[in-house]
């Protein structure tokens, strides 16, 4: 008695939970009596047939009614009515309500963070929220995101759920440095991971957590401190540490009128005059930067400033140096050049 006490209980906690266990345990067992007593019915012919039983039980559940199959006798139709009827009609309206329940809850833990995207690849990861600089930030990421690329992913704390959710998904964490936040958010497999946080302690945590986790990502962290920032580079030159230029931009508008303006154009993805940087694919022959300059210029309408090589960056580079395979290229334009597009054997045969 105990035993069977202990697993009544269990049966009537999930009951009263409504778990999908207690709904298919109810569903079969009324199957079953419903088939039992068109048994003794009389509903020989009707109950000798499995499959057919099945069918009409279905039908009857869903409140479909073709009217195909149906008791023949009076204590059989006496049944249908009082039995079969009103219960597989209310398993159906659980299983129903369950599973919109279901999807609702999916639903609403995305919204809050509660998602889980660790098999999302090739997208962007930011990790902090601040209202009106994030809000911009992941505004400017998205109108630059091409067509059928992943949507980015916030990762932040202290959010309730998601401030941009017709733009971006979402997944909350207690820390920013949390490895498995970072998992969820798929950043192992993703393109680059930006990262700011309350402070630059939080921001300097965050993003060494990131570059362990992102070995292929490219790591990118705002620092209020220049001190803060050279120690993150000593620590791991991979990741690009990024200051304010406030102070600096300041003196350079004073000096020559229009700097900050150029300086605005060239950081901003919505205008014109953007600047953008492209890697030269392995496997190229070396050519002249002369080569490249007026190459672009001619065939794509932009304008090569500068390259880059083992992260040493080089603007307004002497024309006889060469480019090799794996160097960075910065132009500006108007728009961002497909790298699949770009005709580079003609840079080697104009070179040669």
């Amino acid at each position: 008695m105990p035993l069977f006490s202990r697993y009544l209980r269990r049966f009537y906690v999930a009951l009263a939970e409504l778990t999908w266990g207690a709904i298919l345990a109810l569903a079969m067992a009324h199957l079953l009596a419903s088939w039992l007593f068109m048994a003794l019915a009389g509903e020989a012919d009707f109950v000798s047939r499995p499959i057919d039983f099945v069918y009409y039980y279905i039908v009857t559940a869903t409140t479909v009614g073709y009217g195909d199959l149906s008791p023949a006798s009076s204590a059989g139709r006496l049944v249908a009515a009082f039995f079969v009827l009103p219960g597989a009609i209310a398993i159906f309206t659980a299983v129903l309500g369950k599973l919109l329940s279901a999807v609702g809850n999916i639903w609403k833990g995305r919204m809050k963070g509660l998602g889980n995207f660790h098999d999302r690849s090739g997208h962007d990861v930011v990790i902090g929220w601040h209202e009106g600089t994030t809000r911009r930030l992941l505004e400017l990421i998205v109108a630059e995101r091409p067509d059928g690329e992943a949507p980015t992913i916030l990762v932040a704390k202290d959010l309730e759920q998601n401030p941009m959710p017709e733009k971006i998904d979402y997944v909350r964490v207690e820390r920013l440095a949390d490895p498995a936040g970072l998992e969820r958010a798929g950043a192992p497999q993703a393109r680059a991971v930006i990262v700011r946080g309350a402070s630059d302690d939080e921001t300097l945590a965050a993003a060494l957590v990131a570059s362990t986790i992102c070995a292929s990502a490219h790591v990118v962290a705002y620092f209020d401190f220049d001190t803060t920032a050279s120690i993150l580079n000593r620590q791991n030159p991979r990741i690009e540490t990024v200051t304010s230029l406030s102070s600096e931009l300041m003196v350079r508008a004073a000096r020559d009128p229009g700097s900050s303006v150029v300086a605005n154009l060239l950081l901003s993805a919505g205008k014109r005059d953007t600047a953008y940087s492209v890697k030269v694919p392995e496997g190229l022959p070396a050519f002249a930067y002369e080569t490249a300059l007026g190459h672009l210029r001619r065939r794509y309408a932009v304008t090569l400033v500068g390259m880059a090589r083992h992260g040493n960056v080089d603007l307004n580079c002497q024309e006889s140096i060469e480019i090799q395979s794996g160097d960075v290229l910065y132009y500006i334009a108007d728009h961002r050049l497909d790298p699949g597009r770009i005709v580079w054997d003609a840079f080697a045969r104009e070179s040669a």
